[in-house]
């Protein structure tokens, strides 16, 4: 059974490099700072799980000092990112997990599962390895399209519209009991992916910015320089603002972001 709730309050995801190191993990350091509000949508989701497994576990963004954290993690240059406070990731891909049934209490994967090379794959194992809840932060395919972004780079949302798998899909392949939560962004949304910036758009005129969003490596230099061209215009003219201007005083957006929650 699977139920959909939005959520009327706000709360670095965990990105996974399982394509180029280089150009997926450049960026996340100045670009990918962890937001408090989306964290505790995290944490309000793996309930009182104590041992937890973190999957594409990136540079450990959202792993809670509250609980035992077992994190995976393919890409060398994520894993030398990770602080010095956290354990060591484990250099292994969702699609072979090394662990016992059972092993953990809850598991989770933020924005990782469309960096996978087969999904249902790695989340069965994911919920074999797991007792109790899997969370999947993850974006909405079916929403992608619907930001603001996509008037002047409609290439790279639907890149990430092809890469994301349907919600249907994933709450298919975890079986049991799914419920699935938007999770409002904050204006002032610290985790830099495409929508954090849906009020300042300016950020997203920073190369830097867009390179701490994978879907942007995937695009070629053509469709940089356009989105460039005309933002920086749209903004100078005022064109920007007389459409979308109102999101620059809207203290969330509810867009694709999405959370699940699947218990057996």
């Amino acid at each position: 059974m699977t139920t959909r709730t939005r959520s009327g309050s706000a709360g670095d995801i965990g990105y996974s490099a399982y394509t180029d190191d280089v150009a997926i993990g450049s960026g996340y350091s100045s670009s990918r700072r962890p937001d408090a509000r989306i964290a505790r949508f995290v944490a309000e989701a793996l309930g009182d799980a104590r041992t937890v497994l973190n999957v594409g576990a990136g540079t450990g963004s959202y792993e809670s000092a509250g609980r035992e954290v077992t994190a995976v993690e393919p890409s060398k240059s994520m894993r030398a990112q990770r602080p010095t406070r956290l354990a060591l990731a484990i250099d292994a891909v969702a699609e072979d997990l090394p662990f016992a049934d059972g092993e953990f209490d809850g598991a989770m994967t933020l924005f990782s599962v469309h960096q996978w090379s087969d999904v249902e794959v790695g989340l069965r194992q994911m919920r074999r390895v797991t007792r109790g809840p899997v969370i999947l932060l993850t974006c909405d395919p079916a929403r992608v399209g619907d930001f603001w972004l996509y008037r002047y780079a409609p290439e790279v949302l639907d890149t990430e519209a092809r890469r994301y798998p349907p919600v249907e899909q994933l709450t298919a392949t975890l079986g049991g009991t799914s419920t699935i939560q938007t999770v409002p962004i904050p204006l002032d949304c610290t985790d830099g992916f495409n929508e954090a910036y849906f009020g300042r758009p300016e950020m997203l005129l920073d190369p830097a910015a867009r390179q701490a969003c994978s879907a942007w490596s995937f695009v070629d230099d053509r469709v940089r320089e356009h989105f460039d061209e005309t933002l920086r215009r749209d903004l100078e003219s005022g064109a920007w603002d007389e459409e979308f201007g109102h999101l620059r005083r809207q203290p969330t957006y509810e867009g694709s972001l999405v959370i699940i929650r699947a218990t057996p």
